[in-house]
């Protein structure tokens, strides 16, 4: 993420901090996530910190911890930029109080606070370089360690650079610091590329970066894994460029999306390519399961009835207990297990399609499984699903059938291998021991990674589930 929304301090000012505390709440592009403090130390809030609501980006200093006898800053902002908008602010006044002359006052220019992250702010304090006073390359604008390194390396010419005495509050001592030698800068990757090169089955350190200083960027993953058979063993290939995207040929206009609009493209789009995706379908005879439901409608004095979908996670479930083939995904050049079955049950909200996890469902009874997916659901609806929730997920299931929808071809989530597709419940002439008789029908869609398992042992295990839907009471209460 570059930026999120501010949500609220769980401390106050002057609160002792304790380094894994969770500090403040920060909402990001699906969940609000409780953000924890790698230091300790006494906090202090500002009057110009962000406020709930306000958008932050990402490396941006929003508070302080401070060592014992340490000066509480004022600002949040750099002493220069803070002194420019007061004097900017006091030109304006000046200028509106005064009705009889033209008074011209200039400020010095608008320079805002750079954008650096802890790591490359605490290096910069050990170095004793100024973070305003730095250049980078990077297109954002974003201070790296390396931009520190750089230039405390230029200043110092000598292999040895000099650290400042460390303060009460810092963890370093003159001793230390007469140690710490910088290192040569090692290629690395973005936290994106790792993640690309993880659901690839890839190593990121094998693969040729672009970005500054030879980053491994998620374009260069992509690329890799993109590539013909015939040519990865090249390394003098450089990375097969994009296709250019198609511009629109009839009359419109562009519209902006969402954070979470984008994140939902890029998901599916390499839950495409980055998948061997194969959809098995199939129309199964659901009168025992409305049966089942209407049932407990009928039984059931709690004010939460179980979905359909809540009936359908129960019977995956239990169907990967029997045949787990489908829990499991790909994952560097094999198929990786999962030992637990955390089910996502897809949601539509105004914001965009999520996925909360229900987990360890198998040990969950029906009426369990109802609670926790209205949880969820509401929670989602709200936008105020956590991002534990939102995690760990082995299968998932999504329903269109509330649409009218009979098949469909669901996209895999990764690092997931298989994902259920619900459509509706039709009433409509089955044939029951040769005669045709009103009944009720489920068509099933079940997309499954062909690199994982293959069609035959997938159709068995949809074969499985649809036996299963079509005597739930006795699958569900066993032998």
């Amino acid at each position: 993420m570059d930026e999120g929304v501010f949500s609220e301090w769980l401390k106050v000012s002057g609160d002792q901090v304790q380094a894994g505390d969770m500090v403040y709440l920060l909402e990001g592009e699906k969940a609000v996530q409780e953000i924890e403090s790698f230091d300790s130390g006494t906090l202090c809030i500002p009057r110009d910190a962000p406020k709930p609501g306000d958008k932050v980006k990402v490396g941006q200093v929003i508070g302080y911890l401070l060592a014992d006898g340490e000066l509480e800053p004022t600002s949040v902002y750099p002493p220069a930029w803070a002194e420019s908008q007061t004097q900017a602010v006091s030109a304006t006044q000046a200028v509106e109080s005064s009705k009889e002359s033209f008074i011209t006052a200039s400020a010095p220019p608008f320079s805002p606070p750079r954008v650096a992250g802890p790591a490359a702010r605490r290096l910069a304090r050990q170095l004793g370089v100024d973070i305003q006073s730095l250049s980078t390359p990077d297109p954002t604008g974003r201070i790296l360690s390396e931009d520190v390194r750089r230039v405390a390396s230029a200043s110092d010419p000598s292999s040895s650079l000099h650290v400042p005495p460390a303060s009460s509050g810092s963890g370093m001592t003159a001793q230390d610091a007469r140690r710490k030698s910088v290192q040569p800068i090692k290629a690395f990757a973005s936290p994106r590329a790792r993640r690309a090169a993880m659901e690839c089955g890839v190593r990121w350190d094998q693969v040729k970066g672009t970005g500054r200083d030879g980053r491994v960027r998620e374009r260069d993953i992509i690329d890799f894994v993109s590539r013909p058979l015939s040519i990865l063993h090249d390394q003098t290939v450089g990375p097969v460029p994009a296709i250019a995207p198609v511009a629109p040929i009839a009359p419109g206009h562009q519209e902006p999306v969402s954070k979470i609009r984008q994140t939902i493209a890029q998901r599916m789009l390499a839950g495409v390519q980055h998948t061997a995706p194969v959809t098995l379908t199939t129309k199964v005879n659901a009168q025992a399961l409305v049966a089942w439901r209407t049932k407990l409608k009928q039984n059931t004095s709690s004010d939460i009835i179980p979905s359909y979908n809540d009936l359908i996670v129960k019977l995956v479930a239990q169907t990967i207990q029997e045949l787990p083939q489908l829990n499991a995904c790909w994952y560097r050049d094999g198929v990786y297990r999962f030992s637990a079955i955390n089910i996502a049950i897809a949601v539509d909200t105004e914001f965009g399609l999520i996925a909360p996890v229900i987990n360890n469902v198998p040990e969950l009874s029906l009426h369990e499984i109802a609670q926790q997916s209205r949880k969820l659901i509401d929670r989602a609806r709200c936008g105020k699903l956590s991002q534990a929730e939102l995690q760990g997920a082995t299968f998932t299931v999504t329903n269109l059938g509330m649409f009218d929808i009979d098949l469909f071809t669901p996209i895999i989530n990764l690092p997931q291998g298989a994902i259920l597709g619900m459509g509706r419940i039709v009433r409509e002439p089955v044939v029951c021991d040769d005669r045709v008789v009103v009944g009720d029908t489920l068509s099933l869609s079940l997309t499954i990674d062909h690199r994982v398992i293959d069609g035959a042992p997938a159709a068995r295990w949809l074969q499985r589930l649809s036996q299963s839907i079509q005597q739930p009471v006795t699958f569900t209460t066993g032998p």
